[in-house]
């Protein structure tokens, strides 16, 4: 299985690793390390993470790490990262582009 990031992922990762980082640096790093990391876990058990509540669409899942939901869509040969929001955000449906 083949994981793509989309530009807006790629986005929020930095904006939150940046508001990490100007407390504590390394904190950011290793925040952003992991996230890859759980992402990475998904090409072995894609469907671990719980379908998005506000979507109701099988195919698109979130994987919740600390704070955060990591958004995702699943297809038969590639898993696109679509977002990554605090937990406490609605996701605005036009952020979902699966």
């Amino acid at each position: 299985m083949r994981i793509l990031w989309s530009p807006l992922a790629i986005d929020r990762v930095a904006e939150i690793a940046e508001y990490i980082a100007a407390d504590n640096p390394s904190a950011a790093e290793n925040w952003v390390s992991t996230v890859f990391e759980k992402v990475e876990e998904l090409k072995k058990f894609p469907e671990i993470g719980r379908v998005v509540p506000e979507i109701d669409n099988k195919s698109i899942r979130e994987l919740i790490y600390g704070n955060y939901r990591i958004v995702y869509h699943v297809e038969e040969t590639r898993l696109s990262v679509l977002t990554v929001r605090h937990g406490k955000q609605i996701l605005p449906v036009d952020e979902i582009k699966a």
